[in-house]
Order: structure tokens, then C-alpha cells, then sequence
């Protein structure tokens, strides 16, 4: 495989979950000329979080590497509401509702994408203009038993829960947008799969070559453990105050830190996997490693200057903590292999390890400003402040 090829092979990838079909892909990339690259969201909320830009920043890669990005709004889409991993049927939201959160889209999303270089669509251009005719062709081309192979769709049916006849028509207008798009690759979260293949079937069956899928992984929160969602309250909202956003950022554990790194940040996978190496090998404090990414994300939607400011104010913060003068200390050989609950019980912060365990994972232990859910987590040479609920403090020294 040519060089070039394969570069832009391993950053379209980089943090990918699947590619359907890769051959296709690479075939497509040997062409000469721009690919159109389609993502599409329903204005269903006005704000976007960090799990929203996980596809916008694939979408900046696609740029780079001269390829023409398509965004597409789906404010006719918004209306029915995406059925996907939902229970129930969504509430439907009116035009105005649909209206107003387009504009906020339109205006954030040009925080990370290069405005000259995009294509903004929204799928009413040409739904707006089928009839009922074009509706009943559209709904011909898949059946009732196919839709039903739809794991949210399934599990509705066999567990009697109602499924709206207009649910169904969301995969196949989602797929119509593809065809309308002229897509040659289309992006979205693992959670879209089926609805992006239905946009390979409809193209296909058009005549058209279908589109290569590209899923992409969904964003843990602020907790580590759910998706992101302002519903769940463990999300960062692109258009919040610089301090809340660096706060945020420098909240989350440090396994979940690289994670964030690699979906979210502009840095190469060469220049992550070396600060990983670093803190892995005690050579770099995780909170060093964290300012980095919390620095770059809130940057990126303020300016460097709002980023610089929220962190002099968070180091201001945590230096000011009002630590006791008694802490209690604890000392460990370099190379220890006692984990987090080890320490904690030993140093009768917990009565019992279970008891330091359950704390680790309700996201009750702090050390240096940063949670720690893995009960085993070893810490590295040097000075920490771990902190056990709000009250309880142990000075910790890895020597």
C-alpha cells in the first residue's frame, strides 16, 4: 500500500471502533479526487458535549486530509426522533424547537471544524418536498421483519412495549439523506450502526456505490462508567465557562484521561503513548499529564488565554485546599504493588478493604485533586494527598 495511503489509513482509524467495508475504504482513498465525508445530527438539545465532538473531531481528520465534509443538521429527522438504544418512543419536538437548536449548532460546531472547507445541510431541503408518493416508494424498499432485526426494535416487541409506525420511517429517511448526500463514507456512533447500513442498502439499490460506515466509540462521562449525557449529569458542554470546563476535565480518573486523549485531542498517538509512559513509569504526575488535556480541550473552545486563566485558578484552588496540619502520613517503597484499598485500609482511613473498595468505586477517593475508581491503583514515586469523602486526609510518600 502506498505510504500516503496508508497514513491517512491510520489517522481516519485512529480511535475508530469499525469500518465497514476497510477494502472499500482503501479503494475509495486511491481515487483522485475529495471524498464526501457525511455526519449527521438532530437538533434535539441545544447544547453539544465532549461526546458529541468524538464524530466532529473524525470529521476535522477527514479534513485535513483534503477530503469534503458534509454536516448534516437533521432538523426534519429531529422531528421524528432517533429510536436508537431508546425503550420508548422520544417525544417529537416542534419546528421552533428544532429551529432554535440548529442555530446553536450551527454556531459550535465551527469551534473544531474549518468553516470555508464545510458543506452545512439540513435534510428538510428535500424531505420538505416528498410526497406521499415518494414516502410510500421510500418505505417499499425495506420490510417490517428487517426493521425488527433492530436490537432496540426487538427488544420492544418481545417485551410488548409499543413501537409508533413512525419510528420506522427514521432509519429509512436517515438512509435517503445518503443517497440525497451522494455520501461516500459516513460517520456515526456504535449506537448507529444499523440505521448507517440502511444508507448502504438504499444506495445500493439506487445504483449508487454504497457508502463505507465508520463507527465511532461512545464517550464515558465524567464518571467513567455511563455514556456523557447532560441527562445523567456527567458531561462537559463545549459552550460552558472556561473554569467549569477545566474543573471538569481535571475531575476525571486517570485511566479515563487517555481515553479522552486519544478520541478528543489533537495530539499524535505518539506524543499520548509517550505521556503514558511517562506516568506509567512515575516519571510525570498524572495531574501534569491531565493539565495538558485540559488545557488543549478548553483552548480549543475558548482561546489560550481563558485556558491559561481557568488553570491558574484551578491550581489556585487546589493549593488553597484546607488540608489539616496532622495529616496523617503514609510511606511506601518504590516498586510497591499495594493498590489504593490496600493503603487505605491499612492506614484505617476504611475499616475493611470491601469498605475502601465500594468508596474507590462510588467515586468517594481522591488523590491530588483527581478521583481514583480502580481500588488497585498503584501510585507512583513521589509526594500524594489522598483524600476519603470530604473530611479524611493521608499524606502518602512513595519513596
Amino acid at each position: 500500500m502506498h505510504s500516503d495511503i496508508q497514513a491517512s489509513l491510520d489517522l481516519i482509524k485512529r480511535g475508530s471502533q469499525e469500518i465497514i467495508e476497510e477494502e472499500e475504504l482503501i479503494a475509495k482513498l486511491k481515487q483522485s479526487r475529495p471524498l464526501r465525508i457525511k455526519a449527521g445530527f438532530d437538533p434535539t438539545a441545544p447544547d453539544l458535549h465532549l461526546g458529541h465532538t468524538v464524530l466532529i473531531q473524525k470529521l476535522k481528520h477527514f479534513q485535513e486530509l483534503g477530503h469534503s465534509v458534509l454536516f448534516l443538521i437533521g432538523d426534519f429527522t429531529g422531528l421524528i426522533g432517533d429510536p436508537s438504544g431508546k425503550s420508548e418512543t422520544r417525544k417529537s419536538l416542534t419546528r421552533e424547537e428544532v429551529r432554535i437548536n440548529a442555530e446553536t449548532y450551527k454556531r459550535q460546531i465551527f469551534k473544531i471544524l474549518d468553516q470555508d472547507k464545510t458543506e452545512l445541510l439540513f435534510n428538510s431541503q428535500w424531505m420538505d418536498r416528498f410526497s406521499a408518493y415518494d414516502f410510500v416508494q421510500l418505505c417499499s424498499k425495506y420490510t417490517v421483519a428487517r426493521m425488527l432485526e433492530r436490537d432496540d426494535f426487538h427488544k420492544r416487541y418481545v417485551a410488548n412495549q409499543s413501537i409508533s409506525l413512525h419510528e420506522f420511517l427514521y432509519p429509512l429517511i436517515q438512509g435517503y439523506d445518503s443517497i440525497a448526500m451522494r455520501a461516500d463514507v459516513e460517520l456515526g456512533g456504535t449506537d448507529q450502526k444499523f440505521n448507517l447500513l440502511v444508507g448502504r442498502t438504499l444506495q445500493r439499490q439506487e445504483g449508487l456505490e454504497p457508502q463505507i460506515i465508520l463507527t465511532m466509540p461512545i464517550l464515558e462521562g465524567l464518571d467513567g462508567v455511563q455514556k456523557m449525557s447532560k441527562s445523567l449529569n456527567n458531561y462537559v458542554a463545549i459552550e460552558e465557562p472556561a473554569e467549569d470546563m477545566f474543573g471538569k476535565l481535571m475531575s476525571i480518573s486517570d485511566e479515563l484521561m487517555f481515553r479522552y486523549f486519544e478520541l478528543l485531542s489533537d495530539k499524535s498517538l505518539d506524543e499520548i503513548n509517550r505521556l503514558k509512559g511517562q506516568v506509567d513509569g512515575g516519571a510525570l504526575h498524572p495531574k501534569t499529564a491531565k493539565e495538558e488535556l485540559a488545557f488543549e480541550i478548553t483552548a480549543r473552545f475558548h482561546d489560550r488565554q481563558a485556558a491559561e486563566r481557568a488553570r491558574e485558578s484551578f491550581n489556585r484552588v487546589f493549593s488553597r485546599q484546607e488540608l489539616p496540619e496532622d495529616m496523617p502520613e503514609h510511606s511506601l517503597s518504590r516498586g510497591h504493588e499495594k493498590g489504593a484499598a490496600d493503603i487505605l485500609t491499612e492506614a484505617g482511613l476504611c475499616q475493611s478493604k470491601s469498605e475502601a473498595k465500594r468508596l474507590c468505586k462510588q467515586g468517594g477517593v481522591s488523590a491530588d485533586g483527581s478521583k481514583i475508581t480502580d481500588p488497585g491503583y498503584v501510585f507512583p514515586p513521589g509526594e500524594h494527598v489522598l483524600k476519603v469523602g470530604k473530611r479524611r486526609f493521608l499524606r502518602i510518600r512513595v519513596v
